[in-house]
């Protein structure tokens, strides 16, 4: 079995996005009707076709996180929008249920919000069988808030614990056009969130959690050398004692980065994924490769048959324990 577990609902009927259109209009917001027919639809030509096409079984499922916008203040709101997101992800999961795992959108609020993020987190994982969460480390889309590793953050790592499921690692929209959302926002996320937790002694006090750093971990492969010379230098522990809790999706989208990932980190803490119908579309004119079809690039890496079954199955059950409870396979 190939698990993906980076996926998102970027394909949702019109519905949803209208009814956000009306959230944000400040009117009054009511998600229309939506069959399951038009859910089947909307996957069973794009991810579902093209999970199938390229050798893959099992894809972790959330929704679309650049329409997350967790910088929209009003907590009421980020209740709805997220609810509303969960349920059709859950739905789709229950109609496709040897395709598709579903993953929490949390109703993250500059301020917090955090009676509401783990009310949702509960609901979604204790109540519909979710088998993890996004968490965005910076709701206000500017980097105005505290870093992961601040006691702010406790009382959803304590659920996250407590409910034995991970984090991926995920912002939303940039709010500030220095920082392209796809291009740049997402990877400097996805690197400076590595660094916080090298200065930190989060796992310390949480040994139970786990986070999904996506898009490769950012820059982080490609400097592993200056990380651990800056933990030197200023007393840090070593990256690799982040491994433990730590762990790094494939949605690098060449063979060379893939390659660089794959050489740099143990095969235990990189697990497989795509972000299909993401951020990048279309294919490598001087490949004829998708950019986002990651299996190939992973399975022409050269790892050895052991080390690719990490990668492509064992570690996604491994890291997520419901999945693995779900599909009813033994981590």
């Amino acid at each position: 079995m190939i698990i993906d577990v980076h996926g998102h609902y970027t394909t949702a009927p019109p519905a949803l996005q209208e009814f956000r259109d009306a959230q944000l209009a400040g009117g009054c917001a009511t998600l229309a009707p939506v069959s399951d027919d038009q859910l089947r639809e909307s996957v069973e030509g794009n991810q579902l076709r093209i999970l199938r096409e390229r050798g893959g079984d099992l894809m972790v499922f959330s929704p679309k996180a650049s329409g997350m916008e967790h910088h929209v203040p009003d907590a009421a709101t980020a209740d709805a929008w997220a609810r509303a997101s969960n349920d059709l992800v859950h739905r789709v999961s229950e109609l496709f249920p040897e395709h598709f795992a579903p993953v929490a959108q949390l109703p993250q609020t500059p301020e917090g919000n955090l009676a509401g993020v783990v009310a949702e987190l509960r609901r979604t994982v204790g109540e519909l069988g979710f088998v993890g969460a996004n968490l965005n480390p910076d709701p206000s889309g500017t980097w105005a808030g505290k870093p992961m590793t601040d006691e702010s953050w406790f009382p959803v790592y304590e659920v996250l614990e407590e409910l034995d499921v991970p984090a991926m690692v995920h912002v939303s929209t940039a709010c500030n056009p220095n920082f392209h959302t796809l291009g740049a926002h997402y990877l400097n996320a996805d690197t400076s969130v590595f660094v916080q937790l090298l200065q930190s002694d989060l796992f310390q006090r949480f040994p139970g959690l786990r986070f999904v750093i996506p898009h490769g971990g950012g820059a982080v492969p490609y400097h592993w050398g200056r990380y651990r010379g800056l933990a030197m230098r200023n007393g840090w522990q070593d990256p690799a004692e982040l491994l433990s809790n730590v762990f790094f999706d494939t949605c690098v989208y060449h063979q060379p980065g893939v390659d660089l990932l794959l050489d740099v980190l143990p095969a235990d803490n990189v697990l497989f994924a795509s972000e299909m119908l993401g951020a990048v579309r279309g294919a490598d004119p001087d490949t004829g490769v998708a950019w986002d079809d990651t299996l190939t690039y992973v399975r022409a890496a050269g790892l050895p048959e052991e080390a690719l079954g990490k990668v492509l199955t064992d570690n996604a059950l491994r890291v997520y324990p419901r999945l693995a409870a779900r599909i009813g396979v033994r981590a």
